[in-house]
């Protein structure tokens, strides 16, 4: 009888264990270091940010201004800066950045450190403020506000005194850190002309940054939030990594823009990209040039948000103070059309496979889902180096020319090499390459050189960091401006 009593017992046990080992959940896999900010997925997430190049050379008919301009040319008599947020807000910007000092040292604010500013012309008789006018148009439009005060000044006449200089620079930091209201993203350069012994103490004007600012990005070419992706023509690597070594990296350093674009599978931080790019062919407007042609832009983007960065999209006020009408129609066609491209995901309702499944929470069909903490993670294969698969498959044949690759960044950047395939209808082993290439990170977007038709469509991870890749979403689109290159 004790026997049988303690087999009994023995099986409730066992039974016990195994029904709630069943039922519990499986854990995500361990991330892969190093891992974004919350403040750096949330501009990641922009996808596109505004940039307004505005100031001294808009009337002066110029890209750098000498120092020497006088005050009283700034005029722009019919300045609206809602006009430019409402412009912004209606194209699906969430940010704007303003130049509030170029290299010409006039000033778009009445700062009280300098007179060569708004103050001594004689637009609203001294008494205007474009960033302000910006910053609490953009706020009403629900917009976020970001500035740009370039180190370089070529009217300061103390300009090349380190401590002088660094002083006046951090004093009119600090102005615009703390009137304007939230700041969230502060973009800086190297700029300094031929002035090679003129050194900028960047780690104080940075920490002065988070300290007034702490929940700012701040961009520069060596991070520490956001880099510059090496080039101003809106154009990241074909590899595009977010994980770079900040160590390595130095603010106007030449011979490091092949590493800025590309990014390093090795880095130790997450620094990701930032392409900057004009809809003109200048920054600031000049009345013989016109906005690049719908084709262009669109070439842009896909080389910038569709290469794991973010598209930095500078358009001009012209000497009114408004955006002009030539821009602002082709920027509605542009943002338009990638509406038009991505608002229907022809895989929606697909059904989806994969060669396996981590756990119950990580299914394959969480890639249908524009949610970056729902993904598809296969089982862990860190016994073997199998490679690992993912499969649509949709009841109608689809017709499509571009794909759209995620991963789940918040748990680092994985995918080193990958492969897009279409299926045989009836033969899942005839497969043919339709795209490839070797990272993908928060977006990845193939423009395909013409339209395919097929019923399933595959992703193959090839190589990637850490224990499994994860997806966390896969799309198909059409794109009816695109004719092949």
């Amino acid at each position: 009888m004790g026997k049988l009593v303690n087999w009994v017992v023995g099986v409730l046990v066992y039974c016990f264990f195994e029904v709630g080992l069943s039922h519990s959940a499986v854990p995500p896999p361990l991330p892969v270091l190093p891992l974004p900010t919350a403040r750096q997925l949330q501009w990641q997430q922009r996808e596109m940010v505004m940039f307004v190049h505005f100031g001294m050379n808009t009337f002066t008919d110029r890209e750098w201004g000498t120092g020497k301009e006088k005050p009283q040319w700034f005029n722009p008599k019919g300045l609206d800066a809602k006009q430019w947020a409402n412009v912004a807000k209606q194209a699906g910007f969430s940010l704007l950045i303003l130049t509030t000092k170029h290299h010409d040292g006039f000033c778009l604010w009445p700062s009280k450190y300098t007179n060569h500013s708004v103050q001594s012309s004689p637009w609203e008789g001294g008494k205007g403020d474009v960033v302000k006018d910006l910053s609490e148009a953009s706020r009403a439009e629900g917009l976020d506000f970001g500035v740009y005060l370039s180190p370089w000044d070529r009217y300061e006449p103390f300009y090349g005194k380190e401590r002088e200089y660094n002083e006046f620079y951090l004093g009119q930091l600090q102005e615009l850190l703390t009137e304007y209201g939230p700041i969230s993203e502060v973009w800086f350069d190297g700029a300094k002309g031929d002035n090679t012994t003129m050194t900028y103490l960047f780690s104080k004007w940075f920490a002065l940054v988070h300290e007034l600012q702490a929940s700012a990005n701040i961009f520069s070419d060596a991070g520490p939030d956001i880099r510059w992706v090496g080039d101003e023509n809106g154009a990241a690597g074909l590899s595009s990594w977010s994980t770079i070594n900040g160590s390595s990296l130095k603010i106007g350093d030449a011979s490091l823009e092949g590493y800025l674009n590309t990014g390093d599978p090795y880095g130790t931080d997450w620094i990701p990209a930032e392409c900057d790019v004009s809809i003109r062919p200048g920054w600031f407007w000049h009345p013989d040039e016109k906005p690049k042609q719908l084709s262009k832009l669109l070439d842009i983007y896909y080389n910038s948000a569709g290469r794991n960065c973010l598209l930095l999209l500078n358009v001009p006020p012209n000497t009114t103070g408004l955006l002009s009408a030539q821009d602002v129609e082709r920027l509605m066609q542009f943002t338009e059309a990638i509406e038009t491209i991505f608002s229907k995901d022809l895989a929606a309702s697909a059904t989806v496979r994969a060669n396996s499944v981590r756990g119950e929470a990580f299914a394959p069909s969480n890639v249908l889902s524009n949610d970056l903490w729902t993904y598809w993670a296969p089982k862990d294969s860190k016994h073997s180096k199998k490679y690992n698969w993912i499969q649509l498959e949709t009841k109608e044949t689809m017709e499509f020319n571009v794909v759209r690759i995620q991963e789940a960044i918040g748990l680092g950047q994985r995918v080193m090499e990958y492969g897009v395939y279409i299926l045989g209808v009836d033969d899942d082993e005839k497969m043919m390459l339709v795209s490839n290439g070797t990272t993908i990170g928060y977006k990845k977007l193939d423009r395909l050189e013409k339209p395919v038709k097929a019923s399933k469509v595959k992703l193959i991870i090839w190589k990637y960091r850490g224990g499994v890749p994860l997806i966390s979403s896969f799309g198909l689109h059409f794109d009816p401006f695109y004719k092949g290159s």
